[in-house]
C-alpha cells in the first residue's frame, strides 16, 4: 500500500471538518512506547506482586488516551518511567 501526501491532505480535511485533528508522528511513537514500556511493567509487578510497579504500569499503558498535547505526552510518559525506576524494588 502506497499513501501518498494528496490522501493524508484529505484524511486531514475531512478530520478537520468533523472537528477532529489526527495526531503526529512524535505523538503515536511515543504513545506506542510508553504504553509497551507500561505493559512490561504491569507484568513484572503482577509477577512480583509488587501493586506500585503494576499501577504504574497501568498508568504508562492509558495516560496517553488523555493527554492532549505531544509535550504532556513525553514528560508524563519520562516522569512515569522515573517513579518506575525509583520504586522498581521496593
Amino acid at each position: 500500500m502506497n499513501i501518498q501526501p494528496d490522501d493524508i491532505r484529505g484524511l486531514q480535511a475531512a478530520a478537520s471538518t468533523m472537528g477532529l485533528q489526527l495526531p503526529s508522528m512524535a505523538y503515536i511513537v511515543g504513545s506506542v512506547v510508553f504504553s509497551i514500556i507500561g505493559f512490561a511493567a504491569w507484568r513484572y509487578g503482577k509477577k512480583q506482586q509488587q501493586p506500585r510497579v503494576k499501577w504504574l504500569g497501568i498508568g504508562l499503558m492509558f495516560y496517553s488516551y488523555v493527554a492532549y498535547e505531544t509535550w504532556v505526552l513525553y514528560w508524563v510518559g519520562m516522569g512515569l518511567c522515573v517513579a518506575l525506576y525509583v520504586w522498581r524494588n521496593e
